[in-house]
């Protein structure tokens, strides 16, 4: 038993003695940790098995699954995940259906409303009949897994969370698990992992309060030149490049003032969806794939690291699923990393190829701006009817709300989802101004409200065995869009891109489809379909031997068009440097790329910053004590290699201060000029655009709007930014710059979703949270524990998971998750894994039945019998 167990027990009995409402707590939260820890040994009945199932957990409580047939592996597989993480799978399930309300209570009731309103769960259940018949029967038979575990259970039973809710509100029995709840977090996993709308909301606000040319300088055009996209022109080029233009043009009464409001409140009741696996720049990744020529085994690797949110615990579960003997009959034999409550292996490797994911981040929403009078709406010249339905929002210990759900046929009306929004976007200016009658509205267009089947493709995935069937499950990955790295034991590396991605024309002439929002009563800007698999980029062995896919640019060509917004690929850049110098690579190797925590932007920006006079100027006032304070910090950057420790080097010293300055000239820059819950994350975007803006001295980004009788150009924003800086690490970290370490101020904490959170009881947050802890790397590096300056340094997003498969043999191939596999708060595995993750320290991968058998695994046999016995 690890000694964090051992201390999180002896908390527990402390409970106790705090206050008498505490005895209380303490003792049911003491039931309920141990009632609800499940049995990983023995023997336990799952009906409906065709034969036994066996389920072997390793030392570091991975599940690995054996059986007969596909339905047993995936009922075994529902089993497992109710097992370990069944209050995660249903906390999901209450967020995708807008029921999260019934299980927090009133703090639940915004996002319902607006998941409601764009009917996530109504779009899973029209999906379910769609899908292949192999996959409903999988669905299907997971479901029945999870009802059998849950079957007999009282919810403190399952979970030690609903014993600690349930202290609040009353919560009624948990009820059955549906194929439907597996497909709606699928829809949830896809809006997070969209791309551009937040972008095209933002331009539209900021027309009119700032330039147009401002507006492209913070948009910058991606710059193929100094970062190479992920496929090559002689890769793929199947039409005629274009760029995008420096200053697009919008249509000027989809963005007057009034619009501009209600675009705001469309994007404060979209922020009230709660990031379920990441959001922004938080949703990257790293990716690469190398061929056998460029490794010691002869073989490729394969390495992934998907970037999302951080929380407790942590967005996957890892598991293995393998028939006994693999054929025709029970074809299935995968390993790798799940999603609690959706069947199969999401990333990962079978026994023949190995596959990773990034965002691809196409353009797959669209905002309309839409003319109302009462319930119709303009298009065309005609009026037509706005359709309505009413939704029950039932919350916990409260009387129950209703909310009226209106829809055009572009898809929901947003602006309707809080009554402030309805109000500010009343009288969004258009050229029928003067019409009394006239309303406002802004609806919403998504291909995650088209029904899809990208179920189906997670099943080919762990099925396909080549290169061919692999594109062939991919033609099912509709909604969200990624970018598909692919490696076999045969020696070949692939690509593919897939997803909806929507034919659309340009807002006006020269503009990029979808880069401004569209006037709704004009049908011309609707979209005209979406674009042919078979047009997506796509690449099978490269000659280069290499493919890395880390969020940026696809490929120059503009045939088909997916997006402006693509990460400016300082990371993909840094990988293909590190890549470039390894003539054999190893598995080692790839493990060390990830970590890789050199900021390769600091190349650019601290040039320019040693170049800055530090001295008082004439016909100044100041105090040259000051600046020459702000001297001995800068020292630091001099010598610097542009990396990123977490702490005990003059390294970690400097990148406190180098980031320091960073947020600080962040903050000068841009922050005065944006509206507040605009200000920059200071990402790949805003490096991309200071790359730029320090070319030109004189740009109007370099004026601080607040100081009025004052034009400041870039050299002085640049030393105020370093001055700042020395002054805010001083404070918060010591005056002697050589005792600053980059760790102390960049700090992680895991936080439970529902448990973690400052309005929890102290404690209890300390049971349920890990960390915090100091954290290397940042935004826009390949180690990316991200961050935003416009919150300060702490780590809001982070490698999800890694992995490294070696295709010589799978069996040396290396993962780590970010907390463990278990949910439990109490149990071994709920977060052992954190402390090799936060190291960059990779677990071995047990693959084949003898290396599973070789970590002495815990077995539980799951029987067919139809008498309910056993854990």
């Amino acid at each position: 038993m690890s000694r964090l167990v051992v201390a999180r027990r002896v908390l527990v009995g402390l409970l106790a003695v705090i206050v008498v409402v505490a005895v209380v707590a303490g003792v049911l939260v003491v039931t309920a940790l141990r009632s609800s820890l499940p049995t990983h040994s023995g023997e336990a009945t799952l009906p409906d098995l065709s034969a036994a199932v066996t389920v072997k957990r390793d030392d570091s409580g991975v599940p690995h699954i054996y059986g007969d047939s596909v339905t047993d592996l995936a009922r075994a597989q529902g089993y497992v995940h109710a097992q370990e993480r069944f209050f995660e799978m249903d906390l999901r399930r209450h967020i995708t259906a807008g029921r999260l309300a019934e299980l927090v209570g009133p703090a639940g009731v915004q996002t319902d409303k607006v998941i409601r309103t764009m009917g996530w769960r109504r779009i899973a259940e029209e999906e379910l009949p769609t899908l292949e018949p192999e996959t409903r029967q999988v669905l299907q038979a997971y479901a029945d897994g999870v009802n059998r575990y849950l079957r007999g259970r009282s919810p403190g039973d399952v979970s030690a969370e609903y014993t600690v809710l349930g202290l609040q509100n009353p919560l009624g029995d948990i009820e059955e698990w549906t194929p439907v709840d597996s497909l709606a977090w699928l829809k949830a996993m896809a809006w997070d992992l969209r791309g551009d709308y937040s972008d095209e909301l933002a331009r539209a606000r900021l027309t009119g309060r700032v330039s147009r040319a401002q507006i492209a300088d913070i948009y910058p055009t991606y710059d193929a030149e100094a970062h190479p996209p992920i496929l090559s022109t002689d890769e793929w080029s199947p039409g005629a490049t274009s760029a995008a233009p420096a200053a697009a043009s919008a249509p000027d009464e989809t963005t007057g003032p009034r619009a501009r409001a209600a675009y705001a409140q469309v994007e404060k009741a979209l922020h009230a969806v709660p990031q379920l696996v990441g959001r922004g720049e938080g949703v990257g990744s790293n990716s690469w794939v190398v061929s056998g020529a460029r490794t010691a085994s002869g073989k490729p690797l394969l390495a992934n690291d998907p970037h999302l949110g951080v929380s407790q615990p942590g967005i996957w579960i890892q598991n293995s699923l393998s028939c006994r003997t693999v054929g025709p009959e029970c074809p299935l034999d995968v390993s790798g990393f799940s999603f609690a409550g959706v069947p199969g292996v999401v990333i990962g490797h079978n026994g023949r190829i190995a596959w990773g994911f990034t965002n691809l981040g196409p353009d797959v929403t669209d905002f309309y701006l839409e003319r109302v009078v009462g319930q119709t709406y303009l298009r065309d010249g005609d009026w037509e009817p706005v359709t309505t339905r009413e939704e029950t929002i039932k919350v916990a210990g409260h009387a129950d709300q209703r909310i009226t759900v209106r829809a055009t046929a572009h898809g929901p009306i947003m602006s309707d989802v809080l009554a402030s929004a309805r109000d500010a976007g009343s009288r969004a200016p258009t050229a029928a101004e003067g019409d009394e009658n006239q309303d406002y509205a802004v609806s919403l267009a998504w291909t995650g409200l088209q029904p899809g089947k990208t179920a189906d493709a997670i099943l080919g995935f762990n099925l396909a065995s080549n290169f061919d069937e692999f594109r062939t499950a991919a033609r099912s990955f509709a909604v969200p869009a990624q970018n598909l790295v692919y490696a076999d034991t045969d020696g070949h590396i692939g690509y593919q891109a897939p997803g909806l991605v929507p034919i659309r024309r340009a807002a006006v002439a020269k503009t990029p489809p979808g880069y401004w929002p569209a006037p709704g009563w004009d049908s011309s800007y609707d979209w005209k379909g979406y674009v042919s698999f078979d047009d997506l980029p796509w690449v099978l062995d490269p000659e280069d031997g290499v493919v890395v896919a880390a969020n940026q640019e696809v490929t120059s060509s503009r045939t088909p068009f997916l997006t402006t917004e693509w990460d400016h690929g300082f990371r993909s850049t840094r990988i293909a440097q590190r890549l470039e110098k390894l003539e054999k690579a190893t598995p080692a190797d790839m493990a060390s790329v990830q970590m890789d925590d050199e900021d390769l932007f600091a190349r650019t920006l601290v040039p320019a910053l040693l170049k800055v006079p530090l001295e008082v100027r004439e016909g100044e006032t100041g105090e040259q004590d000051l600046l020459d304070f702000t001297e001995g910090a800068r020292d630091l950057l001099r010598d610097w290699d542009y990396s990123t420790p977490a702490s005990d080097s003059d390294a970690s010293s400097a990148a406190a201060y180098y980031n320091a300055v960073w947020r600080n000239l962040c903050e000068l820059t841009f922050d005065d000029e944006l509206p507040a819950d605009m200000k920059s994350d200071g990402g790949a975007r805003w490096r991309a655009a200071v790359t730029r803006l320090l070319e030109d001295p004189d740009n109007a980004w370099w004026d601080n709007r607040l100081t009025p009788n004052i034009t400041e150009g870039r050299d002085e924003i640049l030393r105020q930014a370093l001055v700042e800086a020395r002054l805010e690490l001083t404070t918060e970290l010591g005056k002697d710059p050589q005792g600053w370490d980059w760790g102390k101020l960049h700090r992680l904490t895991l936080q439970h979703r529902v448990l973690g959170g400052d309005a929890v009881p102290g404690p209890v947050r300390w049971l349920f949270n890990e960390g915090p802890y100091d954290m290397p790397g940042g935004s826009a590096i390949v180690n990316a524990n991200g961050w935003s300056t416009s919150e300060g340094y702490r780590v809001n997003w982070a490698p999800s998971m890694r992995m490294v498969v070696d295709l010589s043999d799978l069996d040396r191939s290396t993962w780590v998750n970010q907390t463990g596999v278990s949910g439990h708060v109490l149990d071994d595995h709920y977060a052992d894994q954190v402390g090799d993750w936060v190291a960059g320290r990779q677990r071995a991968w047990p693959f084949t039945a003898g290396a599973v058998d070789a970590t002495d695994p815990d077995v539980l046999t799951l029987r067919p019998d139809s008498a309910p016995s056993g854990p």
